[in-house]
């Protein structure tokens, strides 16, 4: 069977009932330039704000328990700094997202996207002198939010700041590869082939944001901000136009 589909006040097309309509901020080709993204943020904060990854905590946690167990208390109890930081990220983006919606007829993701503009912008206009602390925290806050806010790309659960469940999902998808080379069931292939796109743009993201660092060195995070700026434009078009009926619709994974 089939039924009609309303975008907006216009019918676009027809479709089998049983197919799945993807938001804008589901795309797989958003989750792909925001790891790329994520990337160039992890060379940037290595390269130029102190050599960590801000983009998680576990490096953060890690090198808590490594100062407080080595007694330096007040370097250990700094770390509850970032970490705050990202837990406030991940409660921001839980708490604004209805609000935001019934106000301004915008989803969150929206938002979210030219916030982390607006902290880039201002990041590139850091000193090179500045405490590292400063972008550090900044990168923890958005890095937070994005993870919280961006879960599946057209279904496939993601993760868009860090390539560590890319890796074991590559793993995974290889050994049902093996099992199956002799049946007709491939269905896992889709999802691996994601995870491999996944890996590769968060790592070209990295030598990116390299390249730039070497060069242009603060200023190299404003980079990002053209990437962002297509996300942010297509899905502000998106809440405007073909999916303003869709604004109480949430992404899958919420």
């Amino acid at each position: 069977m089939e039924r009609e589909v309303f975008k907006g006040s216009d019918l676009v097309k027809k479709v089998d009932k049983n197919e799945r309509y993807f938001l804008a901020c589901e795309r797989d080709w958003v989750y792909f330039t925001l790891i790329a993204v994520a990337g160039f943020w992890g060379a940037y904060t290595y390269l130029l704000r102190g050599n960590i990854f801000c983009n998680a905590q576990t490096g953060n946690v890690v090198l808590m328990g490594l100062a407080l167990g080595s007694g330096k208390w007040r370097d250990g109890l700094y770390y509850l700094v970032p970490i705050s930081a990202y837990i406030l990220g991940a409660f921001v983006s839980e708490f604004f997202p209805n609000p935001l919606k019934r106000h301004f007829c915008v989803r969150w993701d929206t938002a979210l996207i030219l916030i982390e503009m607006a902290a880039v912008l201002g990041l590139g206009f850091l000193p090179e002198t500045a405490p590292v602390q400063i972008a550090q925290v900044v990168i923890n806050f958005i890095a937070s939010m994005q993870y919280n806010t961006f879960r599946q790309a057209e279904g496939v659960p993601m993760a868009t700041t860090f390539a560590t469940n890319h890796i074991r999902q590559i793993g995974v998808g290889l050994a049902k590869e093996f099992h199956r080379r002799h049946t007709a069931n491939k269905d896992h292939r889709e999802k691996l082939v994601k995870h491999c796109g996944m890996l590769f743009f968060f790592a070209a993201g990295a030598v990116i944001g390299t390249v730039f660092c070497h060069f242009l060195i603060g200023k190299a995070i404003w980079i990002t901000i053209v990437p962002l700026g297509v996300i942010f434009v297509t899905l502000l078009h998106a809440d405007l136009t073909t999916e303003k009926d869709m604004v109480e619709k949430k992404p899958a994974g919420h």
